[in-house]
């Protein structure tokens, strides 16, 4: 059974920083493509951040670029999302997701569809 499972969420201040993981388990982590998606209130679910199998692949979105660091251990199972200078409208609930090979592959990374496997989500908040 395969699980993903988020935490490190919280209440921070503006300016504060946060580092969320994402633990996995019962897939093969290191050929897993993984992503960090976040759902703002009243708004869809939107591309945070990428990084591929060996953690030399990574993408952010602009809204993040420079505040953000998503790494990987491949021997712990985990992917992390460092977030730094954090804005109150970076409040949302965030998302990891794993992009396995073979589905869906001409989804571009940046699509939540193109990820097969989701885990509960970890809520940030942060106040101004």
């Amino acid at each position: 059974q395969v699980q993903l499972v988020e935490s490190g969420g919280g209440l921070v201040q503006a300016g504060g920083s946060l580092r969320l993981s994402c633990a996995t388990s019962g897939l093969t982590f290191s050929l897993q493509r993984m992503g960090w998606f976040r759902q703002r209130p009243g708004k869809e679910r939107e591309f945070v951040g990428y990084i591929g199998w060996s953690g030399t692949n990574i993408y952010y979105a602009d809204s993040v670029k420079g505040r953000f660091t998503i790494s990987r251990d491949n021997v712990k199972n985990t992917v992390y999302l460092r977030m730094n200078s954090l804005k109150p409208e970076d409040t949302a609930l965030y998302y990891c997701a794993a992009r396995e090979l073979g589905y869906r592959d001409t989804y571009d990374y940046t699509n939540l569809h193109g990820y097969l496997y989701w885990g509960q989500g970890t809520q940030v908040t942060v106040s101004s």
